[in-house]
């Protein structure tokens, strides 16, 4: 059984207006895991995350951290102890990179020349090249900013990371690449991380567990991600969850059966077959680059995302259908091409998986 790292006893938050944010929240969050907080606007996830590090009291109930009872923890201690991450990434703007990620470590008494090499070091761990630390947060991009947030909130090495909507408003390209991010942080670091989001895609791609909040403050579910999309709890959550929530849950279902075809591949200069056929352009190492087809010439046409063995039938079907030719390209552990999968296959998996679901329900 996993070691609970937070704890909520009957945690409520109550208002001058006598309206409850939180109403009685009682959940326990396990240690180095990601426990994502979701649901629509008003219903306390961010409230809850900020009982956390005390930026909101709660007015009944108790939250330990460690097992440790946060209030008896001066507030400005407790916050020093803790990794936040916000959506505008909340950098001071006269200070530059390295500065401002050595931020906590400079408060918590350690020298400046030890604080910007931990800062320096912290550039290379969340992507970012060495030279940006010079630079101010007005010089950055908005996904750089996010990932120097990222990097000031780990600084001090905390146990436990609390981001509140920290990718929200980044474009949906960099938004992917922050989440990929923050699950290869992770796996490296193995931090408490507990991630407001609004939006149900990401709360299942980055959650270890996924609570679903109701308007009034309430948990309407705390699950897996495979379950709350396989079993909503109530109509609220598939309400929230969506209609294709039977698509998402293909993200957790594995490709086993996907049948991999041999494929024809060319080097970079061919030009394509006169026959008509697609062919698949690889390097010297065979690693794919894209596609020759029909009436391309020499062009090289994109190939879309790339197939795994073991990855699910959610990246097999994307694969394929990313692919000019229909084809999605199967690549192996060292990222040569290895096959192709065919679309209509996957689709029948897929419909074989929903049937099988159903017959469970």
């Amino acid at each position: 059984m996993a070691e609970a790292m937070i704890e909520f006893q009957s945690v409520t938050k109550q208002y001058q207006s006598g309206q409850a944010a939180v109403d009685q929240l009682s959940m326990s969050i396990d240690k180095g895991s990601i426990t994502v907080f979701v649901g629509p606007s008003g219903c306390g996830k961010t409230t809850s995350l900020r009982m956390i590090n005390r930026m909101v009291e709660p007015t009944s109930g108790t939250i330990t951290v460690g097992g440790k009872d946060v209030t008896s923890v001066v507030a400005a201690d407790l916050r020093r102890s803790m990794g936040y991450v916000m959506q505008s990434s909340g950098l001071m703007p006269h200070r530059s990179v390295l500065d401002n990620i050595a931020t906590v470590p400079r408060l918590n008494g350690v020298s400046k020349a030890e604080a910007r090499k931990r800062a320096e070091e912290l550039l290379d761990v969340v992507g970012l090249a060495s030279a940006l630390g010079k630079r101010y947060p007005s010089q950055l991009s908005g996904g750089q900013q996010q990932r120097v947030g990222v990097a000031r909130a780990l600084a001090a090495d905390p146990p436990v990371l609390l981001m509140d909507e920290p990718f929200s408003a980044v474009d949906p390209v960099v938004r992917d690449e922050l989440q990929q991010e923050l699950l290869r942080l992770q796996r490296d670091l193995a931090k408490t991380i507990v991630f407001v989001t609004h939006d149900i895609d990401e709360a299942t791609v980055l959650g270890d567990k996924v609570a679903v909040f109701a308007v009034g403050g309430k948990l309407a579910q705390y699950a897996t991600p495979e379950e709350i999309l396989r079993a909503p709890a109530n109509d609220f959550v598939a309400s929230f969850v969506g209609r294709d929530r039977g698509f998402r849950h293909l993200a957790f279902t594995a490709s086993d059966g996907v049948a991999v075809h041999p494929v024809t591949t060319v080097a970079r200069d061919a030009s394509a077959a006169a026959d008509g056929h697609w062919r698949l352009v690889v390097d010297e190492d065979s690693r794919p680059l894209g596609w020759t087809g029909p009436g391309t010439g020499r062009d090289l046409i994109p190939g879309g995302s790339l197939f795994r063995a073991g990855d699910t039938l959610r990246r097999a079907l994307d694969s394929a259908l990313s692919s000019p030719s229909g084809l999605g390209v199967v690549v192996d552990n060292d990222g040569k091409a290895a096959g192709v999968v065919k679309a209509a296959e996957v689709l029948g998996l897929i419909e074989s998986a929903r049937q099988v679901r159903r017959g469970n329900l």
